[in-house]
């Protein structure tokens, strides 16, 4: 995925005919510290937003009847013993991110130049982990992305009025080619593919300038075009009359024949579809269609887009009933959560794999509009993830993509702090980080995981398990408790794994990911060590790394796992095994930070409904250190020939920024 493009920088100039002048001070360089230096702090505000939400909710009753406290695991070592194992492709990157396209400004930077820095350090840690990441910037606002040659005062990204009439009021994002010099930037540093969608809301007149700039920016790093995004909406929400599976075939034909037509695309065979959202439709209707023999040869990958609920009615006052969280979290700490969402979806799996297609769920997350507060947001949400993730690799899915909005949702992975923060450890983490950190070190980086469910302590629903294997050998062991009892230890279960013919180590390694409560909203740790609370995240990891060392009896063949009430427990079963030793990501990016002087920054008080990116004001006072002046003002390029030096980092406009030139 990587093709670090130095010499697409040289060309940016050319590329954006902007108002006033635009400097490129180019990609930021890894470095093995991070120091910090600050002038001024100001104090966390009070949560306003359902990002920093503090409502925990009371914990489920421990089950009646409770599952055994105490079961063994009869596990084979080759792989070629055991039936029923996932395809052998699952890589560590399985977990990648949906960042709606409204609020892209918010995640990964302000534009090219200005990268927030805690986003690269969580990529970093992911990277160190699986090899790489996967994103897709998009969602419901990229049907009516729109490129312009500029912006007012430099900026890269605006919104419009769309005239949506969808729940969550999507605007219209107007873009400059800057979005891509960006991605091309970070890609420079870290090995992230990037998935973009071609705007469907006029199919008369495509704007496929997404299309041709993300082939000529990005290349390689380019991994795929969406070619519609929940399209069995589209009638829903106003954006066609009426509207059919075969309606939407015909347009993907359409689609596919304008591309033919246009020399600025010159890869035809990256397409992604049908992304239905399992609403209206089911992605069986859209194969009846033929889909998958009609465009094999272009499409990339097979998609589909599912959230287990919705707080719709909450949050944007529909009409509908609303959900009260508390009655919703019981559903969300069982085995059976994960299985109900994949199983509408092991038919067309098996479609993919017959038609040599992966198949990939591109957007997904705790419920849409959002999230639950107290659910989407608990330590819960970090189990259900891990579980939700192997249940799709073991059903043979690719990736899953983790959707990121703005300020007004619970279950962000990472949120960027409002614009009245002024420290470095400002950012917000979320739960299901947690998850995709999980499963980068249980996949691993050989790209030869296969995952089985073992359906475990007789097939109980509060204690799943998951065997892996790479290389076609026993690897790992995933070991799930989603049972709080209230801090007793009544409910810790102890595993006995066996493995015949003397296939136990003499010891195993285990890394647990804890929490005080299933519904604890802070304090959450993976091997003893955390990203920190709300407003506290800079994209390290802190604290000593905790591998706990279990002796296994040879003599008995087992070794017994204990998995704590609430907790999981990710077992190697080959302590050579790099994923062990990981901690804190080796190579972070470096930075001297400070604030302005005079700041100004206040929060918007318009708060724009933004799809599940809703609330993503457009936070545009990322500035200089000088009052009255505009950084993206004054830009130039110089290309490098000996490397890349740091000139300094600032905290602009309650924004983590880096600017770094490019020199010989």
């Amino acid at each position: 995925m990587r093709a670090a493009s130095l010499a697409a920088l040289t060309t940016f100039s050319s590329i954006l005919s902007t108002a006033q002048a635009v400097t490129v001070y180019g990609q930021i360089p890894l470095a093995q510290t991070l120091s910090v230096t600050s002038t001024e702090t100001a104090a966390v505000p009070q949560a306003t937003y359902a990002a920093y939400d503090e409502t925990q909710l009371t914990p489920p009753e421990v089950p009646n009847p409770a599952p055994a406290t105490a079961y063994t695991l009869s596990l084979q070592r080759d792989a070629a013993a055991v039936a029923g194992l996932s395809i052998p492709h699952v890589g560590g990157s399985f977990w990648g991110f949906s960042v709606e396209m409204s609020v892209i400004n918010q995640v990964l930077g302000r534009n090219s130049s200005f990268l927030m820095v805690p986003f690269l350090n969580l990529m970093a840690n992911l990277q160190e982990r699986a090899g790489g990441v996967v994103i897709r910037l998009g969602g419901n606002t990229q049907e009516f992305a729109t490129q312009v040659d500029s912006l007012p005062d430099g900026h890269t990204f605006g919104k419009t009025d769309s005239g949506s009439t969808q729940t969550t009021k999507t605007p219209a994002v107007l873009y400059t080619p800057d979005m891509f010099y960006m991605a091309s930037n970070i890609s420079a540093m870290l090995n992230i593919g990037w998935f973009f969608g071609i705007p469907f809301n006029d199919s008369v007149n495509w704007r496929l300038t997404i299309a041709e700039q993300a082939q000529n920016i990005l290349g390689s790093n380019l991994l795929g075009l969406q070619a519609g995004n929940e399209p069995d909406f589209y009638q829903q929400f106003g954006r066609r009359q009426t509207y059919s599976p075969a309606m939407y075939s015909n347009e993907i034909q359409q689609l596919i024949e304008t591309i033919d037509q246009n020399p600025r695309i010159p890869v035809k065979n990256m397409l992604l579809g049908p992304s239905v959202a399992t609403g209206p439709w089911t992605p069986e209707q859209v194969w009846e269609t033929g889909f998958i023999d009609r465009f094999k040869e272009r499409l990339m990958a097979l998609t589909v887009e599912h959230y287990p609920n919705n707080n719709c009615a909450a949050n944007f006052d529909t009409g509908g009933k609303i959900i009260d969280p508390q009655s919703v979290l019981p559903d969300y700490l069982t085995h059976t959560a994960a299985v109900e969402l994949v199983r509408p979806y092991i038919n067309s799996a098996n479609l993919a794999q017959a038609a040599g297609k992966p198949l990939y769920m591109f957007e997904t997350n705790t419920a849409s509009c959002g999230g639950f507060k107290g659910v989407s947001n608990s330590f819960g949400a970090a189990m259900w993830g891990v579980d939700y993730g192997m249940q799709m690799a073991a059903a043979n899915f690719t990736h899953g993509m983790f959707h990121v909005g703005g300020q007004n949702v619970y279950y962000n992975p990472f949120t960027s702090p409002p614009t009245n923060q002024s420290q470095f450890n400002e950012w917000t983490i979320g739960p299901v980080y947690y998850s995709a950190i999980v499963l980068a070190e249980a996949f691993g980086k050989t790209n030869t995981s296969r995952i089985i469910d073992l359906w475990g302590n007789s097939g109980s629903v509060y204690t799943p398990s998951y065997a892996i294997y790479e290389n076609d050998v026993l690897s790992k062991v995933a070991l799930f408790n989603f049972i709080d009892d209230r801090g007793t230890g009544a409910h810790h279960q102890q595993v006995t794994i066996t493995i015949p013919n003397a296939g136990v180590p003499s010891t195993v390694k285990v890394k647990y990911l804890l929490a005080d409560s299933i519904t604890a909203l802070n304090n959450i740790t993976w091997a003893g060590q955390t990203l920190g609370n709300k407003f506290e995240v800079d994209g390290r990891f802190r604290g000593d790394l905790n591998v706990t060392t279990i002796n296994c009896d040879t003599a008995a063949n087992s070794c017994t796992v204990p998995v704590p009430s609430p907790g999981f427990a990710l077992v190697f079963l080959d302590n050579s095994t790099p994923q062990i030793e990981i901690g804190q990501a080796s190579q972070t990016f470096a930075t001297t930070a400070h604030t302005r002087v005079r700041n100004t920054a206040t929060v918007d008080p318009v708060v724009l409904a933004t799809s599940n990116g809703h609330s993503g004001m457009n936070r545009a006072g990322f500035g200089s250190t000088s009052h009255g002046s505009v950084s993206a003002a004054q830009r130039q390029t110089e290309v490098a020939t000996a490397g890349l030096t740091v000139l300094g980092a600032m905290v602009l406009g309650c924004a983590w920024v880096v600017r770094s030139l490019v020199h010989s």
